[in-house]
């Protein structure tokens, strides 16, 4: 198994404690918003070369590895995905930005959600919108694949902010429609939980078939997670049935205090879904 936690679940400051507890249970991965990972830059998306070495070598003591990075607009202002041509050229040129520290760190997937810069207005309609926004993909796409990674669309239920892909199925469908290979599913379970799709996650999973490049172990409103290990490990066991193979990050916002004690807590309960979910295999 592959696991992984977003570093938005600790401060900048802890990162190091953060590392070495994810050794000490047995997580190999790391997923980075570089808003926060490179905290002290005065631009996170292009950070020094000694900065990059000082992240380099923790992940290196810990055996950690560079699994995914999010939160990819962090400080862009007047980014809009359905905005104006010069709101639409600033979101496309930051994510192209956040694709070339993806190419420099070697992270082999970048997730996007971002709700806040990717709600279509009214007069516009899903149809023009998902047109409109499959040009800019088949772009960034290609920027992805060039630099050997992959965008991979996070789906963003609508309490969030949004009404662009708003859950899993709307998401995958979008991929899939788009068929580019740059251009991926986060399989959000958060997202499943909060719009109900938890009964329908392996039709789902099927449904987006190999585009899945990432799994992130949420949950609503980025609480701590998983809230419910058998929940997670019957989500897990039905995803492994049908081949999946890359990374789970846990991605939960980090809490006003006792972040190592709720990571603690978070990394148990997660191994103590995937011993579940190997038991469902085997039983299956």
């Amino acid at each position: 198994m592959k696991l992984a936690v977003s570093n938005i679940a600790w401060s900048p400051d802890e990162a190091e404690a953060a590392h070495a507890l994810l050794c000490a249970h047995g997580f190999t991965g790391l997923e980075i918003a570089p808003g926060l990972a490179f905290a002290g830059e005065e631009n996170a998306f292009r950070p020094s070369a000694g900065t990059v070495a000082r992240f380099r070598a923790s992940l290196a003591r810990h055996g950690l590895e560079l699994c995914s990075m999010q939160s990819l607009l962090f400080g862009v202002a007047g980014a809009q995905l359905f905005g104006s041509s010069d709101e639409r050229e600033r979101i496309e040129a930051a994510l192209g930005q956040a694709i070339s520290l993806a190419e420099q760190l070697g992270a082999p997937n970048l997730v996007f959600g971002s709700p806040g810069n990717r709600a279509y207005p009214d007069t516009m309609g899903e149809a023009r919108a998902h047109a409109e926004a499959a040009e800019i993909f088949r772009r960034l796409g290609d920027k992805a694949l060039a630099a050997g990674t992959r965008l991979a669309i996070e789906p963003n239920p609508a309490v969030y902010g949004t009404n662009f892909l708003t859950t899993v199925d709307a998401a995958a469908r979008f991929v899939g429609e788009l068929g580019h290979p740059g251009v991926t599913l986060n399989f959000d379970i958060g997202a499943l939980i909060t719009n109900g799709e938890v009964p329908r996650a392996a039709a789902l999973f099927d449904l987006a078939g190999s585009r899945v490049s990432h799994v992130h172990i949420s949950e609503p409103g980025l609480a701590a997670a998983p809230a419910d290990s058998q929940c997670l490990a019957v989500i897990v066991a039905s995803l492994q049935r049908r081949g999946y193979v890359g990374w789970y990050s846990i991605e939960m916002r980090a809490p006003a205090s006792g972040a190592h004690e709720q990571l603690e807590k978070s990394l148990a309960a997660t191994r103590r879904a995937f011993v579940l979910a190997e038991g469902a295999a085997g039983d299956a």
